[in-house]
């Protein structure tokens, strides 16, 4: 991990609202932005955000998320991300982030993360298997 990574650090990603990203259940007339959808949105975001700011064989995982969608999005609008660290302690890192719409706020979430070690998780990742096997 790098000495960048500190409170302050700041990314913005924009993202259009495509089929993909929006909900079906109610009819093509009321597709909007899916909530698990703004999710994977703000988790990419974050952890982009920390890819540069981490060092080669680190990489990051998602701890916690609190997140409230606040409005709708309609298909074919652009969402805008941005993410803030609020804390890194050692390894963690917290986030705030705000979604917004060309129109108003529509997303707001704490998010926390955690370094790893890429190798150090595989092997952990093996180590579970084998005790799945046995």
């Amino acid at each position: 991990m790098k000495p960048s990574l500190a409170a302050g650090v700041t990314i913005e990603k924009t993202y259009r609202v495509d089929a993909e990203r929006t909900i079906g259940f109610m009819g093509d007339a009321a597709r909007v932005y899916a909530t698990p959808m703004m999710l994977r949105d703000i988790e990419m975001t974050c952890r982009e955000l920390l890819l540069l700011h981490l060092d080669p064989g680190e990489d990051s995982v998602g701890t916690r998320v609190e997140l409230d969608h606040l409005g709708p999005t309609l298909l074919g609008m652009s969402v805008t991300v941005r993410a803030s660290v609020t804390e890194v302690k050692g390894r963690a890192v917290s986030l705030d982030v705000t979604v917004t719409d060309p129109v108003e706020k529509v997303g707001q979430c704490r998010h926390n993360r955690f370094i790893v070690d890429v190798k150090k998780t595989e092997e952990r990742l093996k180590a579970k298997a084998a005790k799945v096997k046995g």
